[in-house]
């Protein structure tokens, strides 16, 4: 599609409510137009974690408001979008459901398109809304929920190179955190209370890093951490501050390593490609880690992009951004499509593009 589209994106897989309007240009540039997001953090904060029921009934509550600013933000009405997008999995199935139906309904009622966005996909092709990045590039989605290594080929073009085969990275952090009696959201918790800890004073373990594959495991070390902590308990802030220290160095450490064995298949398989590393989920804000894959791409020759944290956590620019690219390729969806748990971005489809 060579013409300019503005795009409507609803997000609500888990704990944010978000909408934006995105608009694609017709050489492929993009551009944010309104980006609304409403954090669910104090809703779920007393349980120390997402409780799907809350998530589900506060975007029933605040979607339509938020839907409502985005599009007041733009100075633009609803008849003016090109094409309505809505996450439509994976995630907390009751929040997949509320912004999907909303998605159906504003489709129907005003006669635009729906485009039906897998949540992993927007987190893949953020980089080309912020960076303008060509395919293919590899991507490194750590998040709440996910932790892989994805090779993006092109819209719909994905291959799974690793993943983790227990917890998430975020989740990881989150039950490190709840472990040490620390605050959640956990991953800026324990990040702040490593920066004051020693890191060599806990030998913890570096699962699966002896293996070829690129997959994750991080269950082993959670473990290793609460080992450590009754070791020494009955723990002291320095106690916590060393094992947040200890427990950061050993993520550092496999999401470092992961990355230099993920870029050397890609260069060896993809020799006549300058290397582009994107990093996207909301454990990619993480300093410790930030700086560990700057160093590893610097010494590969590897381009990293890492869009700015707003548009690294869960957003509605990111759905919207995955639908204009879909659209462009004249990839919509009916009104039958059904809301899903689960959907892994390699099950998109290979060649859609």
């Amino acid at each position: 599609m060579d013409r300019e589209t503005l795009v409507l994106g609803i997000e609500t897989s888990c704990d944010e409510t978000a909408a934006a309007l995105v608009r694609r240009h017709p050489d492929g540039r993009g551009e944010i137009v309104s980006n609304i997001v409403r954090s669910q953090i104090e809703e779920h904060r007393a349980f120390g974690g997402v409780v799907p029921e809350l998530a589900a009934r506060a975007h029933v509550v605040h979607l339509d408001a938020i839907i409502s600013r985005a599009l007041e933000d733009a100075r633009m009405d609803l008849s003016q979008v090109d094409a309505i997008a809505a996450t439509a999995g994976p995630g907390l199935i009751g929040g997949v459901l509320v912004g999907l139906t909303t998605g159906k309904a504003l489709a129907a009622a005003s006669g635009k398109p729906l485009v039906a966005v897998n949540h992993l996909e927007g987190h893949a092709l953020t980089a080309r809304l912020t960076d303008g990045v060509k395919f293919p590039y590899l991507m490194l989605l750590v998040s709440g929920g996910h932790s892989q290594i994805v090779l993006v080929r092109g819209v719909g073009d994905y291959e799974r190179w690793g993943s983790t085969i227990d917890d998430a990275l975020g989740e990881a952090f989150d039950k490190a955190a709840k472990l040490l009696g620390l605050g959640y959201p956990g991953g800026p918790e324990v990040e702040k209370a490593a920066q004051k800890g020693e890191a060599k004073r806990f030998d913890l373990p570096r699962p699966l890093l002896r293996e070829k594959r690129l997959d994750f495991s991080f269950s082993g070390l959670k473990t290793a951490l609460r080992l450590a902590a009754e070791s020494v308990a009955p723990v002291t802030d320095t106690d916590i501050a060393d094992l947040c220290a200890s427990f950061q160095a050993a993520v550092t450490d496999i999401v470092a390593v992961r990355s230099k064995q993920a870029l050397e298949r890609f260069a060896a398989e993809y020799p006549d490609s300058a290397p582009t590393y994107v990093v996207a989920g909301g454990v990619a804000a993480n300093a410790a880690i930030g700086g560990a894959l700057r160093d590893v791409a610097a010494r590969t020759g590897t381009h990293l992009v890492v869009p700015p944290p707003a548009l690294c956590t869960d957003n509605g620019a990111m759905i919207a951004w995955a639908g204009a690219e879909r659209f462009a390729l004249g990839l919509t969806d009916g009104f039958d499509v059904a809301a899903r748990p689960r959907w892994p971005l390699d099950e998109l489809g290979r060649g859609a593009a």
